[in-house]
């Protein structure tokens, strides 16, 4: 297995639920993931020294999952030059619009990958990581592309079981 991993940070241990997805895919695809609760407000000293040892141990790419202020991801991509894929939480009076917000806002050269709001975006963050890593791994590359052809597969089921169906209405 590959010294190169992804780190996925939450703001909160509330937000496990939603990141759940992303480390499912991950971890599906062979890629090594390290999970971590830092606040960008509470904490911001600790998460810009576990950013600086991750990328030094081989981090390739950030996920940084947060709600409402949501500021962990623009902290992240603050403190490193490695991708940083923001998750807005589908949590707050909002229901995650203010999370989108604040992670999707950030000045230029400060770039911050912004998925959806909640578990979809989750999993497309893990995803983005994997297509980012396959850039320079031939066998992950690979892997996301059966992957994704397992998906596409699935659909054209679906759609015959329907078919199917439809004939005997």
């Amino acid at each position: 297995m590959s010294d190169k991993f992804v780190a996925v940070l939450m703001g909160s241990d509330s937000d496990l639920p939603v990141v759940e997805g992303a480390f499912q895919v991950l971890k599906s695809l062979g890629i090594r993931v390290e999970g971590k609760v830092t606040s960008a407000h509470r904490t911001p000293d600790a998460a810009r020294a576990y950013v600086a040892d991750a990328e030094a141990r081989g981090c390739q790419v950030f996920i940084c999952a947060a709600g409402m202020a949501a500021h962990l991801a623009g902290a992240v991509a603050a403190a490193t030059t490695r991708p940083v894929i923001g998750i807005p939480v589908d949590c707050g009076p909002l229901n995650g619009v203010d999370a989108l917000y604040s992670t999707v806002m950030m000045p230029g050269g400060i770039p911050v990958a912004t998925m959806g709001i909640g578990k979809s975006g989750a999993k497309n963050a893990a995803y983005l990581a994997a297509e980012i890593m396959a850039l320079a791994d031939p066998d992950l590359d690979a892997a996301v592309k059966a992957e994704r052809k397992a998906r596409a597969e699935d659909v054209a089921r679906k759609d015959q079981a329907l078919q199917k169906k439809l004939e005997n209405v």
